[in-house]
């Protein structure tokens, strides 16, 4: 009986642990659904932010595309505009040096005459005199100084209207330079905006590949210039491009491609590719000299920017070899501050 009795006690204590157990376990359970339910609300009003933002980026990138098509047609009439005004002007020269030519000897030709009538009417008019004063001019002499005088008066008007067809042609003239300025005036603040333009596509290249090569504290900048060291791209004495400066180009390429989409058709763009050596010699029989190998590694850097995809005719490769140090003297950190691939955006 007093067995029967703690089976009982036994039976009646465990029963209330278990219960709090599974309690605590729902609750668990219950907190961790809350918690997933919340993560998920945050997540999807997190990405539905984000497609709405994305939406309004290309919406205006679209209407960017727009303005920069409008303007790249308002561009080409005016191009078109001035040559045609160009066109006009030139024929205009050189009717007006033609019609200038023969009115010059139009007007010589009739001074000289004009002058030939003077001198005859001097004669006539002393003639006249002595006539009157014996009083026996004859009918011919008579016909002969009216007819003279006719000629000088028709002469004299034929001269006022060349000078007033003149004066004319001085105006026409005046009128087309007035015209031809103004458009040229145009032209040329059409391509102050172009050079603003590629300005501004400059600097947002400049700063983004700044922020992308930053981690790499061998890469310099001077000025508008990228500064890449030799050691980086190449080994020593060769021109063939190493896996760490593929990296580097790799990233130099992503971020020239995404500036060179959105950079308008009109605008002359280039990407110079300049390559520098320090001042010792070399002479191997595949480089004779430095401006070989700056050559070579200036033209390795532009090739494999054209395989990554940048336009072939939008990039220039030169070579300085030693003659361009940015650092003086023969320390081993001079020379290896010499020895540089330099990039630069540029206008043509």
């Amino acid at each position: 009986m007093i067995g029967s009795k703690r089976r009982s006690r036994s039976a009646t204590n465990v029963w209330p642990g278990y219960v709090d157990a599974l309690s605590a376990l729902l609750m668990l359970v219950i907190f961790m659904l809350l918690v997933y339910v919340v993560s998920q609300l945050y997540l999807s009003q997190t990405l539905s932010d984000r497609n709405t933002e994305l939406a309004r980026l290309n919406q205006r990138l679209n209407e960017i595309s727009q303005l920069l098509g409008l303007e790249q047609s308002k561009t080409e009439a005016l191009e078109q505009q001035m040559a045609a005004v160009q066109d006009d002007y030139s024929d205009s020269l050189a009717h007006n040096e033609d019609l200038q030519a023969r009115l010059d000897a139009s007007r010589n030709q009739l001074m000289q005459q004009s002058a030939d009538a003077e001198a005859r009417a001097a004669r006539l008019a002393s003639m006249n005199e002595e006539l009157e004063e014996q009083d026996q001019l004859s009918a011919s002499q008579q016909a002969m100084i009216l007819r003279l005088s006719n000629q000088i008066a028709s002469l004299q008007a034929q001269l006022r209207q060349i000078t007033a067809a003149l004066k004319l042609q001085k105006e026409e003239t005046a009128e087309k330079e007035d015209e031809l300025e103004d458009v040229s005036r145009r032209l040329n603040t059409l391509l102050a905006e172009r050079v603003n333009q590629l300005e501004q596509y400059q600097s947002e290249f400049f700063a983004r590949l700044r922020n992308i090569l930053a981690t790499n504290e061998n890469i310099r900048v001077v000025g508008d210039r990228f500064l890449l060291p030799s050691e980086l791209l190449f080994a020593s004495g060769s021109a063939q491009l190493g896996e760490e400066g593929k990296r580097e180009l790799d990233k130099l390429a992503e971020v020239l491609l995404d500036v060179v989409a959105a950079i308008p058709g009109d605008i002359d763009w280039i990407l110079r590719i300049d390559g520098h050596t320090d001042l010792i010699p070399i002479n191997t029989p595949q480089f004779p000299s430095n401006w070989e190998l700056s050559t070579a590694r200036a033209v390795a850097v532009v090739r494999y920017l054209a395989a990554q995809g940048v336009p072939e005719r939008r990039m220039v490769a030169a070579g300085f070899g030693e003659f361009f140090p940015v650092a003086s003297g023969t320390t081993p950190d001079a020379l290896q501050k010499n020895r540089r691939i330099e990039l630069k955006l540029t206008d043509r």
